[in-house]
């Protein structure tokens, strides 16, 4: 009777590693974004999540977790189950500027994470007060050389600040960083008059520039964008050749997340990214669609990682 119970018993163990593979995605994913809402992270999240909810038939939340310098957000992935259904809708910031500013952070971007899909990069706009009476980065320059810590800029994340502080170092110019928790914060108190410039995503920084709530002197790209086709670049405006920073935007999975749901994932947002509609929203916001396999991420995240402690060093910025 033992050996036939054993028996018997054989198809059900067999049975229970079946059972436990579940279709994927068979509930509800999570995409933390390191910045509040309104933030550009923030707005390209909420345009996969809404498509990959619509394709896949299970809800994607867009979780806010801003402040920190995107440690609380990036922190809450790393230590996350890797089964897929926590993910980190990033930017350079956790993964690129980061590990150039601090000597220690909460979560190792590397070992941490499994790379799933860069989506996207950007650059950003000098954006300054109307009633400033500054109308070119001639004029900024100027102004700031001939009053030395009169000036100061606002950064809603570490690209912004990091774009400022190139700025003032290759300017030879002193602006004090003024931090805030996203750009869309600081860009208000731009319009306001209580700050007086900034280094912004073109995401938060076009709508307002449009609308005339402020003036942009300048982007921070390599090369003038179609999307201001009219606006020069710092290197340019300001006889500053070699001033060129940009932003770009990928998501992240935690270590451990098994390769066919990484791949499943990188597919699917490529997919998304390809759409016409999608490409127009993001080129839109001066931001160009770029992508490629998990591993491209990889090698791009630890390439980033270099660059941006290289522009740290240049900039004479002191990791903290």
């Amino acid at each position: 009777m033992i050996a036939r119970r054993s028996l018997f018993a054989l198809p059900l163990l067999a049975a229970a590693p079946a059972l436990a593979q579940e279709r994927y995605p068979s509930r509800p994913i999570r995409f933390i974004v390191p910045f509040a809402a309104g933030a550009a992270t923030d707005l390209r999240a909420r345009i996969f999540a809404e498509r990959m909810a619509q394709d896949w038939g299970q809800p994607v939340v867009v979780d806010n977790r801003g402040g920190a310098n995107g440690f609380i957000a990036a922190e809450a992935v790393a230590r996350a189950r890797g089964d897929g259904y926590t993910l980190l809708f990033t930017s350079n910031t956790t993964h690129g500027s980061n590990p150039a500013l601090f000597r220690r952070l909460p979560y190792d971007p590397i070992k941490d994470f499994e790379p799933v899909a860069l989506l996207g990069v950007s650059t950003m706009l000098v954006v300054v007060n109307n009633n400033l009476g500054i109308r070119s980065i001639g004029d900024l320059i100027a102004y700031g050389r001939a009053n030395p810590g009169k000036l100061s800029f606002g950064s809603g994340s570490q690209s912004s600040r990091m774009a400022g502080e190139m700025f003032k170092s290759m300017a030879g110019i002193d602006m004090e960083n003024v931090s805030y928790r996203a750009n869309p914060q600081a860009i208000t108190d731009v319009i306001s008059g209580t700050l007086p410039l900034m280094f912004c995503d073109t995401t938060t920084a076009i709508p307002q520039v449009r609308e005339g709530r402020v003036r942009a002197l300048a982007v921070t790209a390599g090369a003038r964008i179609s999307a201001m086709p009219d606006l020069p670049t710092v290197a340019e405006a300001g006889n500053l050749p070699g001033y060129e920073l940009g932003t770009w935007t990928a998501v992240y999975a935690t270590a451990g997340t098994p390769r066919e749901i990484v791949d499943q994932l990188n597919a699917k947002l490529r997919e998304i990214l390809a759409l016409p509609a999608v490409t127009e929203r993001l080129r839109a916001d001066a931001t160009e669609p770029l992508t490629g396999s998990s591993d491209h991420l990889r090698d791009f995240t630890l390439a980033e990682i270099e660059k941006w402690t290289r522009v740290a060093r240049q900039a004479g910025i002191q990791p903290e």
